[in-house]
């Protein structure tokens, strides 16, 4: 059955990986994916960068995937994070996605090794053309250090499972420069919580959220009014919301956003190294933000 990706919009969390003990914590995942589909989130990411998949096993994130898609059984879709420095890699990941029933792969740009723009659209259309999941291209400069041009996006777009964008450039100028060059069915996420609002008036559908992590009615509240074109509603939740969208990056995601997690009880706040436990300055300022937006008394 073809995938409908008019069903890519709206609030999308790229989920955190709860650990316990050194392990994944499989039954606080699968009970935070519940809580969130029953929270009104739209989509669901398992394994992006925020569920730190570069520290996942293969096992690891065949089991990560396979709980989002048994939990979620098609009412939302599950976009699995596959991408990888090495194409090959990427390749074998997102076709273990596909077999794990996940709806979207969601690809990053090549991170470390800086390939040209030729080397990004080959990249990409190895991977598509040696799968039959839908794409979504992750363009992160921030963290990847290449940027791909709307130009090299647009090229893509001609790739039949090449489908869309997450958009983690925070500049607005680009959903219309990427509208021009891949076509008006080309679906544009946003990365980056801060600038969601302004991304969706430009002409984006959608937000692949940090923040939704532990303000998931917030966000699709807030994406929501937008969809619907009532920015006034959307500026308030907005304005409600840009404390935490702020504080959630005060020291290394998804670092902030796991201690976050486990003040609302959803999982422990431990992350994997190379990262390291959130400061006790910084675990000050979420408890503050979080209380703020009232997620905590």
């Amino acid at each position: 059955m073809t995938f409908d990706i008019a069903r890519l919009r709206g609030s999308i969390p790229a989920l955190i990986t709860p650990f316990r003990d050194g392990r994944v914590d499989i039954k606080a995942f699968e009970t935070f994916v519940e809580w969130q589909i029953a929270e009104g989130t739209n989509g669901l990411v398992p394994c992006g960068t925020t569920g730190e998949s570069p520290t996942l096993s293969e096992a690891e994130f065949t089991a990560v995937v396979g709980a989002a898609v048994k939990v979620a059984k098609g009412r939302v879709p599950v976009i699995a994070g596959t991408g990888s420095y090495s194409t090959a890699h990427a390749i074998e990941t997102t076709q273990l996605a596909q077999k794990l029933g996940a709806d979207v792969a969601l690809v990053v740009t090549p991170y470390y090794n800086k390939p040209t723009q030729d080397g990004l659209y080959l990249h990409f259309a190895a991977i598509a053309e040696a799968t039959r999941l839908p794409i979504l291209i992750y363009n992160i400069p921030g963290r990847s250090v290449v940027d791909m041009t709307p130009d090299t996006m647009g090229r893509l777009a001609k790739i039949s499972n090449i489908i869309g964008v997450k958009d983690a450039t925070a500049n607005m100028a680009r959903v219309t420069q990427q509208k021009a060059s891949c076509g008006a069915k080309f679906v544009q996420l946003s990365g980056e919580d801060g600038t969601a609002l302004g991304f969706n008036a430009h002409g984006g559908v959608g937000c692949i959220s940090v923040t939704a992590n532990i303000a998931p009615r917030l966000c699709a509240d807030f994406q929501a009014a937008c969809t619907k074109g009532d920015y006034a509603k959307a500026r308030e939740l907005h304005e409600r919301l840009m404390p935490l969208h702020d504080t959630l990056f005060c020291e290394t995601s998804p670092t902030p956003v796991k201690y976050a997690a486990s003040l609302l009880g959803k999982c422990e706040e431990t992350v994997r190294l190379p990262l390291a436990p959130l400061s006790e300055s910084s675990k000050a300022k979420v408890r503050a933000a979080m209380t703020k937006a009232g997620l905590l008394n």
